[in-house]
């Protein structure tokens, strides 16, 4: 919560929602003051997801989350609100001060991925270094194999990983306790039993030759050396071994790298950060392990949600409106280094939702270029169908057989390349050639075949007319009957089970009710200076719609029996400074506050207050005439309570008469009762 005086308030008061939710979700202009999108929370393919840009909130109207700037980076992000302050204070560029946090395991969980976000950025460093030096040479030589300069070797950060189990971790050691080290997935570790003797003189010796090598890298073959001819066989992995008085017992875990002999690829955040690292090895043996080593997933690495390169590319994505997808980091690093900035790859993973999601924020339109082998075509159906549910405009770059994008430009350079990507096909022209390449006979069972393999593609399209507009196009190539074709696919997406989400339905309120919501919510903006509240001629005060609507309806609870009658009361009750966003509210009500601000257009004038406190205290004369009319057709009552009725009635439908309340009144619908 952002109170007034703390840093979060300061913060809150700089920052432009629309610009920092706009950085995670592709917004639109959707009214005076509001911004639409696809919900970043929840799968939808018609917007829902709403901004304000005056009273800095945001709404989903599909799963009914609401709240601020840092409510939303918080979600988003899965940080604490610590640290989505920061965040959000680092995007504004404003000085941080020391964080502070609810809870000590708030707090610990943030500082861990404080400290691991350390801990990469030295490891990356420790592993550009080691490039540098002689350790390095085959792995440079490697590098320069493939084609890339020092430039980009440098802007990807690349760097190597010597073979040695031991280095990296004394370099960190002295910075890093061991359990931030075994958090970091840079490390392994196993269980040993450790011998009595000469265990401490071991010990003591290896220890020093450690620390040598870990202050001076190019000690590491002459440290490893002497430390094999120190150390027992059985314990040669081992580090940091205790001396012992026993013959044998467990020996504490022993740490080594993950990352040995290996090129090494830093994956960064959408921020540039390094969260993790592909390892790629240039070992021969057996004993070599992948080709490709991938951190495992961490407090700040989550591979499913990673696009390779992002920090380097979104600009270009922007700019351009369109992105590469390619398979590879090398791949990706081949065409960024050719000129072509806007490309990324999956990290580690094959292509993902969460990542087709967060790809969206930047743009809906993508060219695949995955390798043209069987697996990567494979790779680009599934690809294509995460693609098509998230309403993305995709082409697809197909390559000559054998060649990868890397390959391809190495052979061809950049210029065939951008030729190629002139003329990728749209998706589903490619998914049309695969059908008949896969079933090229022109027998009814192979277009039996082809039509199954292009129908769950289909179903997955969300729009109708698209869908068939398809369904003929695949018809015509395949020479099937279109209605026939039409009746499958409409089985098919009949049969696809419908898990999206629906939208609440809008409180029936009245239009004065909703007026009369606006005023109240007003309270907090008074000091603000909001455009929107406007000043009565001659008047010595501004002029105050909460304070208006406030003293109306609280002298004759005007709220009560209304559609609105709960979230009006909570306003009411709300302390004047309070935001209404925060207050606690059913989801209903939430729902309907912010149906109501997000179309908030008009000017509240007094005027217009005015009008819909008539038009509230109009439909509770009529609740209450109705009310007597349904009291007086008890047979039990009294004669004097009878005329007690009868006299309020009367009253009420003198007052019902008064010209101030006429039935002309625009501020009330249909959704009031009518006079008895």
């Amino acid at each position: 919560m952002a109170n007034p005086g703390d840093f979060a308030y300061t913060v809150k008061q700089q920052a432009d929602i629309v610009r920092i939710i706009g950085d995670y979700v592709k917004l639109k202009k959707a009214g005076a003051q509001n911004y639409s999108g696809l919900c970043p929370f929840h799968g939808e393919k018609t917007a829902s997801f709403s901004v304000h840009a005056t009273r800095q909130f945001y709404h989903c109207f599909g799963c009914g989350l609401s709240g601020d700037v840092f409510s939303f980076v918080q979600k988003i992000e899965n940080i604490t609100f610590p640290e989505a302050v920061r965040l959000v204070a680092q995007k504004l560029g404003i000085a941080i001060p020391q964080a502070t946090y609810n809870t000590p395991a708030e707090a610990k969980e943030a500082k861990l991925r404080g400290v691991l976000l350390d801990v990469h950025e030295r490891a990356c460093a420790f592993f550009q270094e080691l490039l540098r030096r002689p350790e390095g040479a085959t792995a440079r030589d490697y590098l320069a194999g493939r084609g890339l300069t020092e430039e980009i070797i440098k802007t990807f950060r690349i760097g190597y990983a010597p073979d040695s189990g031991f280095l990296l971790r004394d370099r960190l050691k002295n910075e890093f306790s061991e359990e931030v080290l075994r958090e970091s997935g840079l490390f392994s570790w196993k269980e040993g039993t450790q011998q009595s003797g000469p265990s401490t003189q071991q010990s003591a010796f290896s220890n020093q030759q450690l620390s040598a090598a870990s202050s001076s890298p190019t000690l590491s073959s002459r440290a490893e050396e002497e430390r094999s001819k120190s150390v027992p066989p059985q314990s040669r992995d081992l580090v940091s071994q205790k001396p012992t008085t026993s013959d044998q017992r467990p020996a504490p875990a022993a740490m080594y790298s993950k990352f040995r002999n290996r090129v090494m690829f830093p994956i960064a955040n959408e921020n540039g950060k390094i969260i993790a690292f592909t390892g790629r090895t240039l070992s021969t043996d057996e004993k070599a392990g992948p080709k490709y080593l991938n951190s495992p997933e961490t407090a700040i690495y989550s591979k499913s949600r990673v696009l390779f390169n992002l920090d380097h590319a979104k600009e270009a994505i922007r700019k351009l409106d369109y992105a590469i997808l390619v398979e590879g980091q090398m791949d990706c690093i081949s065409v960024y280094s050719a000129g072509f900035q806007n490309v990324i790859a999956s990290s580690g993973t094959a292509f993902t939702e969460l990542q087709a999601k967060f790809l969206g924020r930047f743009s809906k339109n993508i060219v695949v270029n995955f390798d043209p082998d069987t697996a990567g075509a494979k790779a680009t159906e599934r690809t294509l169908g995460l693609l098509v549910e998230e309403e993305f405009n995709i082409k697809v770059l197909t390559l000559e057989a054998g060649f990868d994008p890397d390959l391809f430009l190495r052979r061809q350079g950049k210029d065939a390349y951008a030729a190629a990507l002139k003329n990728s096909q749209r998706y589903f022209n490619y998914l049309i050639e695969r059908a008949r390449a896969q079933f090229p006979a022109r027998n009814a069972e192979s277009k039996v075949k082809a039509v199954n393999f292009l129908l769950p593609h289909v179903q997955r399209i969300p729009n109708r007319i698209v869908r068939d507009e398809i369904s003929q196009e695949i018809a015509q190539k395949l020479s099937i009957d279109s209605a026939v074709l039409r009746q499958e696919l409409k089985q098919a997406v009949t049969n696809r089970s419908a898990s999206s989400l629906k939208a609440p339905t809008e409180a029936q309120v009245t239009d004065a009710e909703k007026i009369l919501i606006r005023a109240l919510a007003s309270a907090n903006e008074m000091s603000n200076n909001d455009e929107h509240i406007s000043a009565r001629d001659g008047a010595e005060e501004p002029f105050d719609p909460a304070r208006q609507a406030r003293f109306a309806m609280q002298g004759d609870n005007l709220h009560t029996g209304m559609p609105a009658e709960s979230l009006l009361s909570a306003l009411l009750t709300a302390p004047e400074d309070a935001n209404p966003m925060d207050l606690p509210l059913s989801a209903s009500d939430r729902n309907l506050l912010a149906q109501t601000l997000m179309h908030d257009e008009e000017e509240l004038t007094p005027e217009r207050i005015e009008g819909a406190i008539r038009g509230v205290r109009r439909i509770h004369l009529r609740r209450r005439i109705e009310q007597i009319q349904r009291e007086l057709a008890n047979r039990g009552l009294t004669a004097a309570s009878m005329q007690a009725l009868l006299q309020e009635k009367v009253r009420l439908k003198r007052a019902l008469m008064d010209p101030a309340l006429s039935a002309t009144n625009p501020m009330e619908n249909n959704s009031g009762p009518s006079a008895a």
